[in-house]
């Protein structure tokens, strides 16, 4: 087992992830390489900063990673905004991938809190 699969934060990504591979897989297909892989690729940064950070031999290396990891959460937010414009994302999804990145973003600031304070 490795140590990033411990991390709440590491298994809260993954939820993320999940959720925007469902929601953007009913984007237009005009939308493959644009919105949908842009958000999709974002959603992956997600866990994967996370995984890579936990390997870093100093708190302060972590804790860039998990700043990487909140620029790419925010991203996927901002696209989603967009995607809800344009009609892609429904409401109700939008609320939802809303609520479950609010709550990625709490933990990541706990997590690099806990880092560089400690």
């Amino acid at each position: 087992m490795f140590n990033f699969e411990n991390l709440e934060a590491w298994q809260y990504a993954l939820e993320f992830a999940n959720g925007v591979y469902g929601w953007t897989a009913n984007f237009p297909g005009e939308e493959r390489f644009g919105l949908t892989n842009q958000m999709r690729r974002g959603a992956v940064s997600v866990s994967s900063n996370l995984a890579e950070g936990s390997s870093r031999s100093s708190r302060p290396d972590f804790a860039r990673f998990v700043e990487i990891s909140t620029g790419s959460l925010f991203e996927v937010v901002s696209q989603a905004f967009i995607a809800k414009r344009q009609g892609f994302l429904q409401p109700a999804d939008f609320a939802k991938l809303y609520a479950l990145a609010e709550s990625q973003g709490k933990i990541a600031s706990g997590l690099r809190n806990s880092l560089l304070h400690q």
